[in-house]
């Protein structure tokens, strides 16, 4: 009986974070007509897009026992920089790899600054949130970039009928389920999470994934960034601005666990979805942005507290 009790506790626990989705979205359907619209289920999908592909780095970089808080502002230069590259050379696809390789830029900085001089990861994707951040309004001269020709594809095109952001994520998404399911890879950073001591006795070079973790979370964060500007048809400096926090809390909802060598992709999915639908339920209910900020507060202390209790079970 008492295993029979075990077994029930461990299945609810499991699935939890899928009840909770289901429950929410039927709440969403009764409390406003307009959600079910077809429109408007796009919509949500495609305005997740951005904070699910850097959740996915994220969630790599969390499950090694790190964090980074650097993303949104990673977003803004890039997606800026990568405009401005697409105007100068009158090549969009130009502007998006540029726009990756400043993203990874970033993340190399954070990798070498976590792994190699052990600064805190609080502290080290901080201090990089402020430059990028810094470096968007420097570029741009804190002035809005417009006029931005093809590279609106990336956030308002389709690709074989469906539009282009909702593509890039569920192939970035599924890219990523890849690499922590079935690769060496994917192992370490588990394994480095788990116990960061006992994978340096196996041998794993954990300063080696630890960097590129950063590194991967980079290159998302700088294509997210071309996502979010194309989407919007400008290059604004203060663009993406808490989307790290939205990523960091998708991955928590979804069972990443805050001290690492837990987590897994699908998990991280269906807390983005959570997240995108509490945040299109407080639009369709006209709740004022100061008390969404509110709200999503409330949620980062209980996923973390929740994370906590789980840890000490």
């Amino acid at each position: 009986m008492k295993e029979k009790q075990i077994n029930i506790k461990s299945i609810l626990g499991k699935y939890a974070i899928y009840v909770v989705f289901l429950v929410m979205f039927v709440a969403s359907i009764f409390m406003s007509e307009n959600f079910i619209k077809l429109s408007n289920l796009i919509n949500i999908l495609v305005q997740v897009s951005p904070i699910l592909i850097i959740a996915c780095g994220e969630t790599m970089v969390i499950i090694a026992g790190m964090t980074d808080l650097s993303p949104g502002a990673v977003m803004a230069v890039a997606g800026c920089v990568g405009i401005g590259v697409t105007i100068q050379t009158g090549n969009a696809f130009v502007g998006m790899i540029v726009s990756i390789l400043l993203g990874v830029l970033c993340g190399l900085v954070n990798g070498i600054a976590v792994s190699r001089f052990r600064i805190p990861p609080f502290i080290a994707t901080l201090a990089v949130m402020n430059i990028a951040r810094g470096a968007a309004y420097v570029y741009t001269d804190g002035k809005t970039i417009y006029n931005i020709g093809d590279f609106a594809f990336f956030g308002q095109g389709s690709i074989l009928g469906i539009k282009a952001p909702i593509v890039f994520m569920v192939v970035i998404t599924v890219v990523s389920y890849v690499i922590l399911k079935h690769t060496k890879f994917g192992r370490y950073l588990y394994a480095v999470g788990g116990n960061e001591y006992a994978a340096i006795a196996s041998g794993i070079n954990t300063k080696r994934i630890k960097l590129t973790a950063y590194l991967i979370l980079g290159g998302f964060s700088g294509f997210a960034g071309v996502v979010l500007c194309s989407r919007i048809n400008s290059g604004l400096p203060s663009v993406g601005l808490n989307y790290e926090f939205d990523a960091i809390i998708g991955a928590i909802i979804g069972g990443t666990s805050f001290s690492g060598g837990i987590g897994s992709m699908g998990g991280t999915v269906i807390g983005c979805l959570i997240i995108a639908l509490l945040n299109n339920m407080m639009n369709l209910m006209n709740v004022q942005s100061y008390w969404q900020s509110i709200v999503k507060g409330i949620v980062i202390m209980l996923a973390v507290g929740i994370d906590m209790a789980k840890r000490k079970e």
